[in-house]
């Protein structure tokens, strides 16, 4: 089974520049750099979407993706709470009669 490759940030960026600076063609820029064209569509896509947090790198998370894994974890606990609590509640409603 092949590895997956990992780019950096740099190669990324240049890149994307070698498409819209120097208005080298999608298709061409791809096989030079050794590239799928979709995967350097893809890269141009999110460079001008967002040029900031384009690329975050490996392990790091956009502020938007670290909000809704923060978020997923406090639903997942909040319905490990509520469990216990329906179970608690049945147990003393069976206790009392």
């Amino acid at each position: 089974m092949a590895t997956r490759r990992q780019f950096s940030r740099e190669f990324k960026v240049e890149a994307v520049k070698l498409v819209t600076e120097r208005g080298v063609g999608v298709s061409q820029a791809a096989r030079d750099l050794d590239v799928g064209e979709t995967v350097l569509r893809r890269w141009m896509r999110e460079l001008t979407q967002d040029p900031q947090q384009a690329f975050p790198g490996k392990g790091v998370m956009k502020p938007e993706q670290a909000e809704i894994e923060r978020l997923r974890k406090e639903v997942a606990k909040l319905k490990m709470e509520r469990d216990i609590l329906k179970k608690a509640a049945a147990y003393f409603a069976r206790e009392s009669m």
